[in-house]
């Protein structure tokens, strides 16, 4: 049914009204009682045996949404509804922005893939942290924060604009992400660089730290697929040398060749990163050579190109133990994420691995073996 939705409606809109309009929807349904009860019991069953603890927190399974859809924590018991393990919000900015002007956001329909240039448009960190402040939730789940970089700020004084964002967002967070790795914001990838990402990190870490009394709020980088493979490296030690919780591996790309596109040539240069299908293969290559750098030492987050539940096994088996998902929403509607549960609960019971978490890097250790 979502199939003929998307081709009949979606398809024929532009990508960004209706993402605005399916999200309104979805909204719409968390804020009536009887329905959203009614939808969670349908799209969200739980298995026990995908149940998942990571960063220090218990979450229903490894399954969650990626940052960019719900930018302005708008709404996250409606994404919890539909069967999100855990939500990730924003990227939020220390101050609000609109973003790049549109046109800004292209489907390559063909590929299972999107392109955007969206640029971090957010009502800022100040408004998402009064919404999470007021947010009474309906439905329990986890919410991450993902926080960036405003276009306005200067490279030099780029700490201060995380340190702000920290300090306000900290206190509701579940777990932070600092994005270092969107190609929409000038300048932003060279955060990456670590002698950038360690003072970047330690003021985060700090900041977050003397704004949250009695938790340890974690703490999390996102990178690109576009490392070079000792850069992926260099950011698997820092990581280790930091103390950092997680590393969530890989934002969106910005390499066009190699990658197979079929859709038209003129969508597919457009600019800005590119997410979906076509990204499968190097983001679980990163994700790869992360594991065996890191091994069980910092906690690993699998996302880009997850399609369904052999998306997700396979990123478990390389190392992963959460994994995200976003392109794929747009082409397979609200009964996705109760697919990737099913498929992976199948999956389970069909290894060898007692629990999800024996399986986590069992593709190295039986490389290895």
């Amino acid at each position: 049914m979502y199939g003929l939705l998307f081709r009949l409606l979606f398809a024929r809109m532009d990508p960004e009204r209706a993402h605005r309009l399916a999200f309104g929807w979805i909204r719409l349904a968390a804020r009536v009682p009887g329905l959203r009860t009614l939808a969670a019991a349908f799209l969200a069953p739980r298995y026990e045996e995908l149940r998942t603890e990571a960063l220090g927190l218990r979450m229903p399974g490894p399954f969650g949404l990626a940052a960019g859809f719900d930018k302005n924590a708008a709404g996250i018991d409606g994404l919890a509804m539909l069967g999100f393990d855990h939500v990730e919000v924003g990227t939020v900015t220390g101050r609000g922005q609109p973003g790049n002007p549109p046109e800004r956001l292209f489907r390559l329909v063909a590929d299972r893939a999107l392109i955007n240039r969206m640029g971090f448009n957010n009502d800022g960190s100040a408004a998402v942290a009064r919404r999470l402040a007021d947010r009474r939730a309906v439905f329990p789940v986890t919410v991450g924060v993902n926080i960036g970089k405003t276009k306005a700020v200067p490279e030099a004084e780029a700490v201060a604009d995380y340190v702000t964002s920290t300090e306000r967002l900290a206190p509701y967070a579940d777990y932070l992400v600092v994005n270092v790795s969107s190609p929409n914001t000038p300048g932003l990838r060279d955060l990456q660089a670590t002698s950038a990402l360690r003072p970047l990190l330690t003021a985060v870490r700090e900041a977050a730290d003397r704004t949250v009394a009695g938790r340890r709020v974690p703490l999390l980088v996102k990178i690109a697929p576009d490392l070079a493979d000792e850069d992926v490296d260099a950011v698997a030690d820092l990581a280790l040398e930091l103390g950092l919780d997680g590393i969530i591996a890989t934002n969106t790309t910005v390499a066009r060749e190699g990658l197979g596109l079929r859709s038209d040539p003129a969508a597919v240069q457009e600019t800005g990163g590119l997410s979906g299908a076509p990204l499968k293969e190097r983001s679980l290559e990163v994700l790869r050579r992360l594991y065996a750098r890191v091994g069980d030492r910092v906690t690993l987050v699998g996302v880009g190109g997850v399609e369904d539940a052999e998306d997700a096994w396979r990123r478990i088996l390389a190392g992963a133990t959460l994994v995200q998902g976003y392109s794929a929403f747009i082409y397979r509607g609200p009964l996705w994420p109760r697919a990737v549960h099913k498929g992976l609960a199948a999956r389970l019971a069909a290894s060898p691995y007692a629990t999800l978490a024996d399986a986590v890097g069992a593709d190295l250790r039986r490389a290895a073996a």
